[in-house]
Protein backbone atom coordinates (compact mmCIF):
# COMPACT_ATOMS: atom_id res chain seq x y z
CA UNK A 1 0.00 0.00 0.00
CA UNK A 2 1.30 3.44 -0.92
CA UNK A 3 2.02 5.63 2.08
CA UNK A 4 0.17 8.91 1.84
CA UNK A 5 2.33 10.93 4.20
CA UNK A 6 1.62 14.65 4.55
CA UNK A 7 4.43 17.13 3.87
CA UNK A 8 4.31 18.54 7.41
CA UNK A 9 2.20 17.46 10.32
CA UNK A 10 -0.41 14.73 10.45
CA UNK A 11 -3.22 14.01 8.00
CA UNK A 12 -5.69 15.23 10.64
CA UNK A 13 -4.26 18.75 10.54
CA UNK A 14 -2.28 18.64 13.78
CA UNK A 15 1.34 19.89 13.58
CA UNK A 16 2.84 16.69 15.04
CA UNK A 17 4.24 14.13 12.59
CA UNK A 18 1.82 11.29 11.74
CA UNK A 19 3.80 8.75 13.81
CA UNK A 20 3.47 10.91 16.95
CA UNK A 21 -0.17 11.85 16.27
CA UNK A 22 -2.69 9.50 14.62
CA UNK A 23 -0.06 6.89 13.77
CA UNK A 24 0.26 5.89 17.42
CA UNK A 25 -3.47 5.16 17.58
CA UNK A 26 -3.35 3.21 14.34
CA UNK A 27 -0.52 1.20 15.94
CA UNK A 28 -2.65 0.30 18.98
CA UNK A 29 -2.58 3.15 21.53
CA UNK A 30 -6.02 4.17 22.82
CA UNK A 31 -7.15 7.78 22.34
CA UNK A 32 -7.92 9.45 25.69
CA UNK A 33 -10.51 11.81 24.19
CA UNK A 34 -13.29 11.55 21.60
CA UNK A 35 -11.73 14.32 19.48
CA UNK A 36 -8.49 12.30 19.26
CA UNK A 37 -10.47 9.29 18.05
CA UNK A 38 -12.30 11.43 15.49
CA UNK A 39 -9.00 12.81 14.17
CA UNK A 40 -7.47 9.32 14.00
CA UNK A 41 -10.52 8.03 12.12
CA UNK A 42 -10.16 10.87 9.58
CA UNK A 43 -6.51 9.87 9.07
CA UNK A 44 -7.63 6.25 8.74
CA UNK A 45 -9.97 7.28 5.91
CA UNK A 46 -7.08 9.11 4.22
CA UNK A 47 -4.93 5.97 4.52
CA UNK A 48 -7.82 3.55 3.87
CA UNK A 49 -7.27 1.68 7.14
CA UNK A 50 -10.51 -0.31 7.12
CA UNK A 51 -9.66 -2.56 10.10
CA UNK A 52 -9.00 0.48 12.31
CA UNK A 53 -12.24 2.14 11.26
CA UNK A 54 -14.26 -0.98 12.06
CA UNK A 55 -12.42 -1.55 15.35
CA UNK A 56 -13.19 2.00 16.50
CA UNK A 57 -16.91 1.83 15.59
CA UNK A 58 -19.42 1.13 18.39
CA UNK A 59 -20.74 -2.41 18.30
CA UNK A 60 -24.40 -1.40 17.95
CA UNK A 61 -23.88 0.72 14.83
CA UNK A 62 -20.80 -0.92 13.25
CA UNK A 63 -21.29 -2.18 9.68
CA UNK A 64 -20.18 -5.72 8.86
CA UNK A 65 -17.54 -4.39 6.49
CA UNK A 66 -16.25 -1.36 4.64
CA UNK A 67 -14.87 -1.31 1.12
CA UNK A 68 -12.33 1.47 0.89
CA UNK A 69 -9.98 -0.54 -1.31
CA UNK A 70 -11.54 0.45 -4.61
CA UNK A 71 -10.02 3.46 -6.36
CA UNK A 72 -13.09 5.66 -6.08
CA UNK A 73 -11.10 8.82 -6.77
CA UNK A 74 -11.69 10.34 -3.32
CA UNK A 75 -8.81 12.55 -2.22
CA UNK A 76 -9.14 13.80 1.35
CA UNK A 77 -7.83 17.37 1.62
CA UNK A 78 -8.30 18.68 5.16
CA UNK A 79 -10.03 18.36 8.49
CA UNK A 80 -11.29 21.20 10.65
CA UNK A 81 -12.68 20.49 14.12
CA UNK A 82 -15.33 23.10 14.87
CA UNK A 83 -16.50 22.05 18.33
CA UNK A 84 -16.31 19.27 20.89
CA UNK A 85 -18.57 18.60 23.87
CA UNK A 86 -17.69 16.20 26.68
CA UNK A 87 -15.69 13.25 25.33
CA UNK A 88 -12.88 13.72 27.87
CA UNK A 89 -11.02 11.00 29.76
CA UNK A 90 -13.66 10.76 32.54
CA UNK A 91 -16.74 10.98 30.30
CA UNK A 92 -18.86 8.16 28.88
CA UNK A 93 -20.04 10.04 25.78
CA UNK A 94 -19.14 13.04 23.68
CA UNK A 95 -19.71 14.83 20.38
CA UNK A 96 -17.35 16.36 17.83
CA UNK A 97 -18.45 18.72 15.06
CA UNK A 98 -16.12 18.85 12.07
CA UNK A 99 -15.76 19.70 8.40
CA UNK A 100 -13.75 17.37 6.17
CA UNK A 101 -12.89 18.60 2.69
CA UNK A 102 -12.28 16.23 -0.19
CA UNK A 103 -12.22 15.99 -3.98
CA UNK A 104 -13.73 13.48 -6.36
CA UNK A 105 -12.99 13.76 -10.05
CA UNK A 106 -11.50 17.21 -9.60
CA UNK A 107 -14.64 18.56 -7.90
CA UNK A 108 -14.41 19.80 -4.29
CA UNK A 109 -16.86 18.73 -1.57
CA UNK A 110 -17.18 19.14 2.16
CA UNK A 111 -18.60 16.81 4.77
CA UNK A 112 -19.97 18.71 7.78
CA UNK A 113 -20.98 16.35 10.58
CA UNK A 114 -21.58 16.24 14.29
CA UNK A 115 -20.39 12.80 15.38
CA UNK A 116 -21.41 10.98 18.54
CA UNK A 117 -18.92 8.89 20.50
CA UNK A 118 -19.25 6.56 23.49
CA UNK A 119 -17.01 4.58 25.78
CA UNK A 120 -17.19 0.86 25.06
CA UNK A 121 -14.98 -1.68 26.81
CA UNK A 122 -12.87 1.20 28.14
CA UNK A 123 -12.17 2.72 24.72
CA UNK A 124 -13.73 5.52 22.71
CA UNK A 125 -15.89 4.37 19.79
CA UNK A 126 -17.70 6.22 16.99
CA UNK A 127 -21.47 5.74 17.28
CA UNK A 128 -23.01 7.76 14.45
CA UNK A 129 -23.36 11.31 13.21
CA UNK A 130 -25.71 13.98 11.95
CA UNK A 131 -24.86 15.60 8.64
CA UNK A 132 -25.35 19.35 8.36
CA UNK A 133 -27.22 20.56 5.29
CA UNK A 134 -25.18 22.33 2.67
CA UNK A 135 -22.02 20.46 3.57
Amino acid sequence: MKKNTPVSGCHCGQPLPYEQCCGRYHAGALPAEAVQLMRSRYSAFVLRLEPYLLQTWAQGTRPDSLDLSSDDGVKWLSLQVLAAAAGQAGDEAGTVEFVARYKVGGRAYRLHETSRFCREDGAWRYVDGDLHEGG
